[in-house]
């Protein structure tokens, strides 16, 4: 009886020590999720990370410098391009607008859909551009006031007043953009011609 006695306490024992082995090890790997707010959307670490490695991709693009949108389409086929020149905003509701911009797929952007979720660069803002600069086109902007850092948009958009070195960025109604006015000396980086 002090055989299976001493065989029995032997095999809790050990049993006690792989459990506690396995349950500190199960409490260390915990999972810890960090997210940080902007105003736009809440962003995980993962996504933080991938914004990290597109803005570093893109910080090493040196586009080709431009004076004009007509210089830019004779370039921008085959390398990245950046002119100086004026952004404006407008919303869907704004005179003449119907609610959808003029690229395909021809969004519906009534409701305050001012993204458009791109395969290669994520979640970027719609600016219409001029007719020169194709539907798809990959926009950096920078030296915006209302923003410390550049951002990305995508031409999905024209406008009848839009030519040349102008661009006008999508906001959620017509009276946001009495606050933007018009920015002068905004930089534009085409970093993707077309689709």
């Amino acid at each position: 009886m002090k055989k299976y006695l001493l065989l029995y306490s032997k095999t809790l024992f050990i049993i006690f020590i792989v459990m506690a082995v396995f349950f500190l090890a199960a409490s260390s790997n915990k999972i810890n999720t960090i997210k940080t707010y902007n105003i736009n959307q809440v962003k995980s670490v993962k996504a933080v990370h991938i914004v990290t490695k597109y803005n570093n991709l893109l910080a090493n693009v040196q586009p080709l410098k431009v004076k004009t949108v007509e210089q830019a389409s004779a370039i921008g086929q085959t390398k990245p391009v950046s002119f100086i020149g004026t952004l404006t905003g407008y919303g869907p509701d704004c005179v003449g607008c119907n609610g959808r911009v003029g690229c395909p797929p021809r969004q519906d952007v009534r409701n305050g859909n001012i993204y458009y979720e791109d395969a290669e660069y994520g979640k970027i803002r719609i600016v219409a551009s001029d007719k020169k600069i194709p539907c798809g086109s990959i926009v950096r902007i920078s030296n915006y006031s209302f923003i410390n850092q550049s951002f990305l948009a995508i031409v999905l958009d024209r406008g009848g007043a839009i030519v040349g070195e102008t661009m006008d960025l999508l906001y959620n109604s017509e009276a946001e953009t009495v606050v933007v006015g018009r920015q002068y000396n905004i930089q534009f980086d085409i970093i993707r011609w077309g689709w």
